[in-house]
């Protein structure tokens, strides 16, 4: 029998609930491809077979067609409107037990951004973000809280030596941020949504990861916001060009 990639999309499915067809096809092929050549794998069947038994080599190809490019305060510009315009909005409407989800949150880059953000406003013991992805190494990696130079270079300096220690090549978020943020596993294109949120911010889930899906999938994202008005039960909406 051959095992052909319509094959392994459908035993994808099956053990992750990924369905590899919202995704362009050549593009996600040839990273899944490259992925096998990689391993020395023989071909799709014995990949799939090796997954359901290897979690380590579960936990490298969810990390390996998930793709996460994250940072702290990313979009520098967006974070000043966020803190200029809704934040002050939102709390002179809402109080200060402001309900804020971080979709697609990957490492954890841009929910503890949003509690740094918003702890010019609120003390820390009132602010709770909850945050989701998809995959659950990268939100491991979040709750570690253990970054490179790179991803803290926009943080202000304020927030750096307030919150940010130093580990050998790496920066250690305090665990007094990484309190405010509690992480769930979250397909955004499958699961029902989590309602009665004030602010949701998806970054991440932009033309960097459209750019991989289908034109279904890339309509569909075009909708989150209009689904999250229905099933989030929002009463107002920010609509920013980047977050």
């Amino acid at each position: 029998m051959v095992y052909d990639y319509e094959y392994f999309i459908k035993e994808v499915l099956k053990l992750t609930q990924i369905d590899l067809n919202a995704y362009k096809q050549n593009q996600m092929k040839r990273r899944i491809d490259a992925l096998i050549a990689k391993r020395k794998i023989a071909g799709y069947h014995d990949y799939i077979e090796r997954m359901k038994s290897d979690r380590d080599l579960y936990d490298e190809f969810l990390d390996y067609i998930t793709i996460n490019v994250s940072e702290f305060y990313r979009n520098p510009e967006q974070w000043g409107y966020l803190s200029r315009q809704v934040f002050p909005s939102l709390i002179e409407k809402f109080g200060d037990n402001l309900k804020i989800w971080s979709a697609a949150c990957s490492t954890g880059d841009e929910p503890y951004s949003l509690v740094m953000a918003l702890s010019e406003f609120l003390p820390l013991h009132k602010i709770h973000i909850t945050a989701t992805d998809i995959n659950e190494v990268v939100m491991e990696k979040a709750k570690i809280g253990l970054y490179s130079e790179k991803s803290i270079v926009s943080v202000p300096e304020k927030m750096k030596k307030e919150y940010f220690t130093k580990n050998g090549n790496f920066y250690q978020i305090s665990d007094k941020i990484k309190n405010c943020v509690t992480f769930k596993e979250q397909n955004l294109l499958k699961d029902p949504y989590p309602s009665g949120y004030h602010l949701i911010v998806c970054s991440n889930y932009d033309d960097t990861n459209v750019c991989y899906l289908s034109t279904t999938s890339t309509h569909c994202s075009k909708c989150l916001v209009t689904r999250c008005v229905k099933e989030c039960d929002m009463s107002s909406v920010w609509q920013l060009n980047i977050i």
